[in-house]
C-alpha cells in the first residue's frame, strides 16, 4: 500500500489505559482537516513495527503521540533505513508521554493540542542532530543507540530502574517516582569512573553524568540539537544535603550552579569505566554496557517538524 505524499501517518503511543487523550488528539486532526492514518502501539517493540509500517506504506510525515522513549524508539528504527529515505520523512511529535523533555524543548506542550498540531500543518523543518552511544554488550556484540535527548550514567539512570521496578508494584507513575527518589537516599550514590572529554582525563567518584544533545531533562540546559555539540554534565559525589540542593536547582532550571556540577561541550565522551554503572538513554534503561564505550554526536540528520 502507499499513500499521498500529504497524508499523516499517527503513531499513538498511549501512557495509560485512558482512552480519552487518544479521542482527542483525533478531534483536534478532524476539526484541523488533516489527513491521517492512526496506528496505535502497545510496547516498544510494537513502535518499532508500526514505525517500520509508516515508512515502508511510503508516509512523509510521521508524527509521534508520545514521550521521550517512545521517540527514541521511532528515530533508532528510521536509521536503520538508507539517507535516501530518512531525508525524505519528517517527523513531528504530540506530547503524550509522562516525560516530553525534547517536545518541551521546541514549545510543544501537552496541554496545547490545537496549538501543536497548527504549527505540525506548517511543515516547517530542522534538521536535527542525533547523539549515539556505542557499546559492547554482556554477549558480545557490538551495539549501537542513537538519542535525541541525552544519556544518563550512575545515579539518575539508577532512580529510573528503581522507577521501572516500583511501577510495577505500585501501578501509579507519579508514585513510584517519588517513592523511586525516596529510595534514592539508601541508594549507592557513586561510582569508579574514568573518562575522557576533549584534553581532560577524570578518574574519580562521579555520582551521575549527563551527555545531552538536547536538555537532558534539566542536566544540561543549554545544550541546543542542532550545533553538532554535546554538552556534558558530571556531577561528583555530594553529601545528601547537597544532593536535595541538587534537585531544587534542577527543578528550577539552575542545575549548573550546582558547586558538585562541572559541565562541558564536546563532540565526543569516552567512557573508558564505568563499574557498576547503569546507562539510561532518552529515559529509557539500557543496562550495563561490558567494558569501554563511546558517545558521540552525529549532525544534522533527522527532519524534525518544529514551531514558527
Amino acid at each position: 500500500m502507499t499513500v499521498k505524499e500529504t497524508r499523516w501517518g499517527i503513531l499513538y503511543c498511549p501512557k495509560g489505559r485512558n482512552s480519552k487523550q487518544r479521542e482527542k488528539i483525533q478531534r483536534v486532526l478532524d476539526e484541523s482537516q488533516v489527513q491521517y492514518d492512526f496506528v496505535q502501539s502497545e510496547s516498544s517493540d510494537s513502535v518499532e513495527r508500526l514505525m517500520t509500517m509508516l515508512i515502508h506504506n511510503g508516509y512523509k510525515t510521521i508524527v509521534i503521540a508520545g514521550g521521550d522513549s517512545a521517540l527514541n524508539d521511532a528515530v533508532n528504527c528510521l536509521m536503520k533505513e538508507e539517507k535516501q529515505v530518512r531525508d525524505s520523512i519528517a517527523m513531528g511529535v504530540i506530547p503524550n508521554g509522562m516525560v516530553n523533555d525534547f517536545a518541551r524543548y521546541w514549545n510543544f506542550k501537552e496541554g496545547n493540542l490545537e496549538q501543536t498540531v497548527a504549527w505540525l500543518k506548517k511543515q516547517r523543518v530542522r534538521k536535527v542532530d542525533l547523539g549515539c552511544i556505542r557499546y559492547t554488550n554482556k554477549q558480545g556484540e557490538q551495539c549501537h543507540r542513537y538519542f535525541l535527548n541525552c544519556v544518563n550514567i550512575g545515579l539518575i539512570a539508577d532512580i529510573m530502574n528503581l522507577r521501572r521496578q516500583t511501577r510495577s508494584l505500585l501501578g501509579s507513575r507519579t508514585l513510584s517516582f517519588i517513592v523511586s527518589i525516596f529510595l534514592m537516599i539508601f541508594h549507592r550514590m557513586d561510582y569508579k569512573m574514568h573518562l575522557k572529554i576533549n584534553s581532560d582525563v577524570i578518574s574519580r567518584k562521579v555520582m551521575t553524568l549527563c551527555v545531552g544533545s538536547g536538555p537532558g531533562y534539566g542536566q544540561t540546559p543549554s545544550a541546543v540539537p542542532y550545533n553538532g555539540m554535546l554538552d556534558v554534565s558530571v556531577v561528583y559525589h555530594a553529601e545528601i544535603m547537597q544532593v536535595l540542593a541538587g534537585l531544587w536547582l534542577l527543578i528550577t532550571g539552575r542545575f549548573l550552579n550546582h558547586r558538585s556540577v562541572h559541565p562541558y561541550r564536546t563532540r565526543e565522551v569516552q567512557v573508558e569505566e564505568a563499574k557498576h554503572a547503569l546507562v539510561g538513554v532518552d529515559g529509557r534503561l539500557l543496562g550495563t554496557p561490558a567494558g569501554p564505550y563511546r558517545i558521540s554526536i552525529e549532525q544534522e540528520v533527522i527532519n524534525f517538524l518544529i514551531p514558527d
